[in-house]
């Protein structure tokens, strides 16, 4: 196997377990020395164990690899700041960040809270931030580096009782545009993933009905360890003019999914009232209205 990331330090957030573990023993399999970052939550991010991020760093050393557990939390302005001084601190330089660390907290939308819904955009969307601005001086003065950060199909499509996460992990997708353009300068990349995997994340889905079984048994299917393949040949120097893109991973599948532009174009020289909208630019545009649809009616095919 040839090891693409050989020398290089990389900072993985949720690392303990499920996808974030997958992407961290890879990694090191390639030659990186793995800063394995994990708070240790439950799946609703309440709680702290320091247990799994050990585990994983244990597996790597095992196998011949280096690492370095961290139990910061990403939410925290501070405590994410500690978790690239950790690459620092032990490796001496941080190479790409893969931004991966999450939870769910799932209501209808008129029944979630406001605790709820800041729970989960501070883990995802404040945490990728953080992560992220820590590592960006770091790497604009080595004018090199790479984030790979993790988004949703929930946010890119849709889905029911996920306004807080498809919110957190839509405003990821904005976030990672940003920084690759912001950041490109500096020749640093960024990328994000939106994994399709069974996760103890994901067995936070109901399963209340045939339907509801019958996704979760497709997803089962698909384990975290098909994502890791990506994540690490966009941290490979070889993906170097990748920047700015969104992919996804299901099962043996990759998509590049395509990004917001203009399909239509109404113009009245004289302007618009509100009537003429009405009468002539909506009903212009109405066959080409994008669905209000969910995931798992964009991807109705079995896993492949």
């Amino acid at each position: 196997m040839q090891r693409l990331l050989e020398n290089k330090v990389v900072v993985v957030t949720g690392a303990g377990r499920g996808i974030g573990r997958g992407v961290a023993m890879l990694a090191a399999a390639h030659g990186a020395r793995v800063v394995v970052n994990d708070l240790g939550g439950a799946e609703d991010g309440s709680g702290q164990d320091t247990g799994p991020a050990a585990s994983v760093v244990d597996e790597i050393r095992a196998a011949g690899g280096e690492a370095v557990a961290n139990g910061a939390s990403v939410a925290d302005w501070d405590s994410a700041h500690g978790i690239v001084a950790s690459a620092i601190d032990n490796f001496g330089r941080i190479d790409c960040v893969i931004n991966n660390a999450g939870n769910l907290r799932d209501a209808i939308f008129h029944k979630m809270t406001e605790e709820d819904f800041d729970a989960v955009v501070n883990v995802h969307l404040k945490g990728t931030f953080n992560v992220s601005r820590a590592a960006a001086p770091h790497f604009r003065a080595q004018t090199s580096g790479c984030f790979v950060n993790m988004t949703s199909t929930s946010g890119l499509i849709g889905n029911f009782g996920q306004a807080n996460y498809a919110a957190a992990k839509l405003g990821i997708v904005g976030l990672s545009k940003s920084m690759a353009l912001d950041m490109g300068r500096f020749r640093v990349r960024s990328n994000c993933i939106a994994p399709f995997a069974w996760s103890r994340l994901i067995g936070t889905i109901p399963t209340r009905t045939e339907e509801e079984q019958a996704r979760v048994a497709k997803i089962q299917q698909m384990t975290p360890d098909k994502i890791a393949p990506l994540a690490i040949a966009l941290c490979s120097d070889a993906a170097a003019e990748v920047t700015g893109q969104i992919f996804g991973v299901r099962n043996n599948e990759i998509f590049l999914f395509n990004q917001n532009r203009p399909i239509r174009y109404a113009h009245q020289g004289e302007g618009w009232t509100a009537e003429q909208v009405l009468d002539r630019a909506l009903p212009a545009f109405a066959a080409d209205f994008t669905p209000l649809e969910r995931s798992g009616d964009v991807f109705r095919w079995d896993p492949m």
